[in-house]
């Protein structure tokens, strides 16, 4: 499991497809973070699945764009 601000990425060398977790972040590398992901969905094309955790930490709001495809 990464520690808090890291993102473990995975590249299934089969499928290609690519996962990345997240832990908590904190608040000055939250909006870095979100762009990475956005950047990365971008680059890799195809579809797009966000999985949640189940056990929500956020303490602010605001949304999270969802990209499908």
């Amino acid at each position: 499991m990464p520690k808090d601000d890291e993102l473990e990425i995975t590249i299934d060398p089969e499928t290609g497809l690519i996962k990345t977790t997240t832990p908590a972040i904190s608040a000055a590398n939250h909006s870095n973070a979100e762009g990475f992901m956005k950047f990365l969905a971008r680059l890799a094309g195809g579809a797009t699945t966000i999985t949640k955790r189940t056990k929500s930490v956020h303490s602010h709001s605001h949304e999270h764009a969802e990209t499908k495809g």
